[in-house]
């Protein structure tokens, strides 16, 4: 290594930089390779496995369909379960997994009304259980813990169903998947390429708003191709269902990554290599499935 003082002075683009608080960061030129720390070959050999399941269960055999949905979220929950677990919360995994297979199959059969009431009899469930188990201020954490889990894993993962059961559900499930695929494919790509200016550094320096433009891009026009070409629907609605798919991806991402941070942990799971957890893969999906499921009523009555 060279100990030219003007070397030290003079970084060149591919040495790293101090910060004012002693921090080390990456230059612009070097944060255009952040990617390269991933495994691209088992995440994209992944990806397309994961991608040929959802597709064959969605358009090949639709039976199986409410069967995948039910186990992503069990594998998710007790992903979010052991990560909670790094918080100091003891949320128990027994109520939380009969509740989440509940409210799969009563969202299946009853569509809303059996979402509705299956969330709110497993609320109760689980409150009964952890309060027999002991009284005090940690089974209140505990049970508010074990509440998260239950909205944000299987209360709006349910709503994947609720489209499947429309007329059109295939595609409609479809358009919602899109969304966040087009959102992670395209901010990748640009991010890796493009990338220097950090979106949100301190919840995730890999973001950048390059990636998030790529990301804007491929998943508006993945979403309106689907909705113009498979389900006539009007241009316009499918750019707007787009954008704000891509938006709520994005904070979907961020929202995760930040509870990652709060937690202490990189990875919700090691089920998916290249990808990390279950969780990580469909966290953007549970906000888009009910985003696209109110769009739709809204844009389209």
């Amino acid at each position: 290594m060279s100990t030219d003082p003007d070397h030290l002075r003079h970084p060149t683009a591919s040495t790293l930089v101090e910060t004012a608080a002693g921090a080390v960061e990456p230059t612009p030129v070097h944060a255009k390779r952040r990617g390269a720390g991933r495994n691209l070959p088992a995440a994209i050999a992944v990806g397309l496995a994961l991608g040929a399941v959802v597709l064959g269960a969605l358009f090949l055999l639709p039976q199986a369909f409410p069967v995948l949905v039910a186990i992503v979220m069990v594998l998710a929950v007790l992903e979010l379960t052991r990560a909670l677990a790094h918080g100091g919360l003891r949320v128990p995994a027994v109520p939380l997994l009969v509740g989440v297979t509940g409210m799969a199959v009563s969202t299946a059969v009853f569509d809303v009304e059996g979402l509705l009431v299956s969330t709110a009899v497993a609320v109760c469930v689980l409150i009964l259980w952890r309060v027999s188990e002991s009284m005090g201020l940690t089974a209140l954490r505990d049970v508010a813990g074990g509440v998260f889990c239950l909205a944000w894993v299987a209360f709006l993962g349910c709503f994947t169903l609720l489209l499947f059961g429309q007329d059109q559900g295939p595609l409609l499930v479809l358009l919602a998947v899109l969304g966040p695929v087009g959102n992670d494919i395209g901010g990748y790509v640009a991010g890796v390429l493009f990338g220097s200016h950090p979106m949100a550094p301190s919840v995730s320096p890999k973001k950048s708003w390059e990636g998030f433009a790529g990301s804007m891009v491929l998943g508006t026009a993945a979403v309106t191709s689907v909705g113009v070409l498979a389900l006539d629907l009007p241009w316009w609605a499918g750019v707007i269902l787009g954008v704000v798919l891509v938006i709520v991806s994005t904070c979907g991402d961020l929202s995760e990554s930040l509870l990652k941070r709060d937690l202490g942990i990189k990875d919700m799971g090691h089920l998916l290599p290249g990808h990390g957890g279950v969780l990580d893969r469909v966290d953007s999906i549970l906000l888009a499935a009910p985003t696209t499921y109110i769009m739709l009523e809204v844009l389209l009555p």
